[in-house]
This record gives structure tokens, sequence and C-alpha cells, in this order.
């Protein structure tokens, strides 16, 4: 190597001549890249609740995951090249886009709360609000590259390596702190505005405090005095959130709301009002979706549970039905010695134990001895089941998410297969013949692609409408399980043999349609729920 090569390497090395820190270049320079770490980690979490906000609100979280994703790299892109002309200006650049990101992403899940609860425009405001946040976020690394140039010189490769080290190890600890800290603590909406206020400071005071001596009094104090407006108005919004949040969500549902919560797996709202029955009818919802209502849930929770009943019943296992309505169905028979109940959210099962309305609707069910309740997924909880039942309950939301269309598969069917005996009877909740055939068809393909016998009947549920289900039994060989009820069952308020029979007769234009099986790698009955319920 020449000398003026060494020479010229060996200055790339050297601190800047003048940084202008407070503190020596060595701390300049590490102080600036924990403003990295903490900015990058605040720009993961506004991608993470942005799709989350989506699947709550739209559902289809491969679809909101997709946009979101796609529109913020694209606009990352967009904001690289925009931010090349400020880089002469860098620190009241930087500061200046950190302290705009701060204010939109800390808003963010507001914005879109909002928009989606009272202007129904939640697809293009989503779209707009993702693309100014990656707008901002392309910006940051070209600024930020030419700060940490100007506290050291570098080898580009040497730089930008450092960087995006630092830059990715803030996004690892930022994705894993939403749903581990983020939502449990504050919420979607109020962790939002947590995360602006931190990426504010990260972003504008850290910086403006290490190039003081570098920026112009006034530029100072203007940015001071942004950033101060930036974190008042979030902190305002913070006090006023609850507030904001409960008067919005009212405008989706028709009944005054009672409960809400939004837990790490869904948005759980309660509804209670007096039906035209002079009776409260008490509502859930979970992700906007209608779960029951207590005027007719004894029509679905009857259909469901009844005719599985009457095979043998002295250990019974429910999937899904953690609001314990269709507990309160099994536990009716004397015979019933033990029942295992697997619901993947504990807020629900919290509820159904402990809050009034809810206890009091399925008569304390989760307080009985013969019960165990498990929170878990049911796909992995199958997995590593080693008991045998007689009975099997499935009772999960409808299969518009791909984590829902997962416990609708082959797989999941044949994974069920290990706690069931050979006359042990399985009954699916399977949606509605009427609003979606396809789907519900396509739930007793898959049914008795993994081996099953099956029986599908449909009855009325005023609340939903027409609803199916599918009795089914393991092996291929032998007759189609009989719909009837148990000789022990109890005294029902709706379901007799006659409806039974009448059960099983679909008319001409909802009878058996060509359909596909669902699995894993091809969820064909989230695209049939998707495509059907779209027109409802």
């Amino acid at each position: 190597m020449s000398t003026t090569v060494q020479d010229r390497t060996a200055a790339q090395d050297r601190p800047a001549a003048a940084p202008g820190s407070p503190v020596g270049s060595r701390g300049a320079r590490v102080l600036l890249l924990f403003s990295v770490f903490l900015c990058a980690a605040c720009g993961l979490v506004y991608e993470l609740a942005l799709t989350a906000l989506g699947s709550y609100l739209i559902g289809n979280s491969v679809m909101q995951t997709s946009v979101v994703i796609s529109v913020m790299v694209f606009a990352m892109g967009v904001g690289s090249l925009a931010a090349k002309p400020l880089q002469r200006r860098a620190v009241g650049a930087f500061a200046a886009v950190e302290a705009v990101l701060a204010l939109v992403g800390g808003l963010s899940v507001l914005v879109l709360y909002l928009s989606f609860a009272w202007l129904r425009v939640y697809m293009p405001a989503m779209v707009v609000v993702s693309f100014v946040v990656g707008l901002l976020i392309g910006a940051e690394i070209p600024l930020l590259m030419t700060l940490l140039q100007r506290i050291r010189r570098q080898e580009a490769g040497s730089a930008v390596a450092d960087m995006f080290a630092v830059d990715y190890i803030g996004a690892l600890v930022g994705g894993l702190c939403f749903p581990l800290l983020l939502l449990p603590t504050f919420g979607q909406l109020k962790g939002a505005l947590v995360v602006g206020a931190v990426n504010a400071v990260a972003g504008v005071v850290v910086v403006l405090w290490i190039f003081r001596r570098q920026t112009r009094r006034s530029v100072r104090t203007g940015l001071l005095i942004g950033v101060t407006a930036v974190l008042a108005v979030l902190g305002s919004v913070y006090v006023l959130a609850d507030d904001i949040e409960v008067t919005a969500r009212q405008q989706l549902y028709r009944d005054p709301i009672i409960h809400a919560e939004t837990t790490p797996y869904q948005d759980i709202v309660v509804t209670r009002s007096t039906a035209f029955t002079g009776e409260p009818d008490t509502r859930l919802f979970l992700n906007g979706d209608l779960q029951f209502s207590s005027v007719d849930e004894y029509r679905y929770h009857e259909a469901l549970v009844h005719p599985a009943m009457s095979g043998r019943h002295e250990s019974v296992l429910i999937l899904g039905g953690g609001d314990a309505l269709a507990l309160r169905e099994v536990l009716r028979y004397d015979r019933v010695r033990k029942v295992t109940l697997v619901d993947l959210d504990p807020a629900v099962t919290r509820l159904a134990r402990g809050f009034e309305p809810l206890s009091e609707l399925n008569g304390h069910a989760l307080a009985d001895p013969r019960v165990t309740a498990v929170n878990a997924d049911a796909f992995n909880w199958l997995r590593d089941a080693r008991e045998r039942f007689d009975t099997v309950v499935i009772d999960f939301p409808d299969p518009d998410t791909a984590a829902l269309a997962k416990l609708y598969s082959v797989e999941f069917y044949h994974l069920l297969k290990q706690v069931l005996k050979p006359d042990s009877r399985v009954v699916v909740q399977a949606g509605s013949p009427f609003f979606a055939p396809k789907s519900f068809w396509s739930v007793a393909t898959t049914v008795g692609a993994a081996g099953y016998r099956t029986t599908e009947y449909q009855v009325d549920v005023p609340s939903f409408g027409n609803w199916g289900y599918v009795l089914a039994a393991p092996g291929t060989d032998g007759a189609a399980p009989a719909l009837r009820l148990a000789g022990d069952a109890p005294r029902l308020r709706f379901l007799d043999d006659a409806v039974l029979r009448a059960a099983t007769v679909f008319p001409l234009d909802r009878r058996p349609q060509k359909v596909r099986a669902s699995t894993l790698m091809d969820p064909v009955v989230l695209e049939y729920t998707r495509h059907e319920w779209q027109n409802y």
C-alpha cells in the first residue's frame, strides 16, 4: 500500500477536526448510535401497530400485512432519495424529520381508528398513513449516516455496517416489545403514543444535544419548541385516549358497550340493551364479529352440543367456546365426569368466569369442579395431547383469518384423531349454509377428507340467520352418525327429534356444492369465507 493511501485511510478513521460535540467523539458516536437503535425500534413498532390494527378491524391479516409492508418499504426508498438535498443541513433536517415522524407515528393508530369508525375509509387512510410513516423512516438513514461521518470519518462499508447493525438490533427489540410489553401494558392506541414520545426524545433531543455547538441557537430553539409541541400533543391525546376510544368504538356498535378490551389476540366488546322481548340482550363481539346474543344463543348452543352428546359423553373436550355457553350445555348431563375446555385467549375465559353478565348467562360453568380450562392454541395443544375423549365440541369463530383457517384444515382434523376413541363423536360449527355456502360445504368436505363420516345439518338462529354444523365420527366405514338426542338429554328450549330430522334437509339452492378441502398449504376455506361474507 502506498504512503498516500495509508495516510488517506488513517485520516478517514480519525475523529473529525471539529465535531462540535459537548462529549468526546467516542461518546458522541455511542449516543448517536443509541439514537439510531431507538428510532429503529420505534419505526418497527409503527409498522406492527398498523398491521395489527388492520387485522383487528378488517380481518384478512395477510392482506393487511402485505399492504402495510409493501407501501412502507416503497415509501422508505422514496424518503431516502428525498433526503439527499437535506444532508448539508443534516442536524436540523434529521431533528425535524423525527419530530414529524413522532407526531404522525404516534397518532397513526388513532387516526386510522377514527377513519374506520366515523369516515368508513380505512383502507385509503391506511395506505396514506403507511406511506407517510415509511417516507419519514426512509429519510432517517442518509441523514444519520451524514451525522455519523461528522463525528468520525469512516470508510463507507464500515459506516454502513455499524449503522445497519444497530438499526436491525433496534428493530428486533421493537418487534419483541410490541406484543410483549406495549400491547399488554398500554394497548394499541396508547402504545403508539408512548412510542411517539420516545421517538421524539431519541430523534430530536439527543441529536440536538450532541451537535448543539454546530447548530445555530435559533434553529435549536425552533426545533426544541417543535418537539415540545409534539410531546404536548401526544401527552394530551394520551390523557384523553380512553374517552376518545370509547366514543369511537361506540360508533361501531348499535347497543351500549359495557365492556371493551384489546388483547394480544383480538378486540373484545360486550354490549347490552333491551331486546324486543323486553329481556336484556347481551352480545359478545370478537374483532367486530358477533359471537352470540343472549336472546337466542340457546338455539345455537343446543344445536351445537346436544346431537354430539347422543354418544358416550363421560369425558368431553371443547375447543374454542371460551364464553362457556357450550360448556353450560355439556354440564347439564349427569353422566359427564370431566370436561376440558381449550381456548386461546385468557381474557375471554376470565370474562366468562368473572364478568357477571357472561357468568350468569353460562351458569357459572367454569366454576364447576368437573371443568379444566386451558388457555392455549388448539392446534398446538392437540399435538401434545395424550388423553382421549368421548365427545368433542369445536366452537371456533368463522375462518376469516389465516390463524383461524388453520383450525379448519385437514391437518387439524387429523391431529384431532389422536384424542378420539373409536366410537367418539365430533361436532364442528361450520358457518352459514345460506350466507356462505361454499365455506360451509368446504368445512364438511375437509372433515370428510381427514377420514371422518359426516352428517351436515342446519338451524335458524335469529341473530345469525341460517347456521350450519357438521357432526362427525372417525373412520370411513359404516353409516354417517345419526342426528338424534341422547336418552339422558335434559329438557331443551329449542331442539327435539322433529327439529333434528328437519335440520338435515337443505333447500335446493343450498345443497352440497363441489368445493375443495382446506389444508395448511392451501387454505381455501379462508378465501371462500372472505369472498362470501364481504357481500353482507
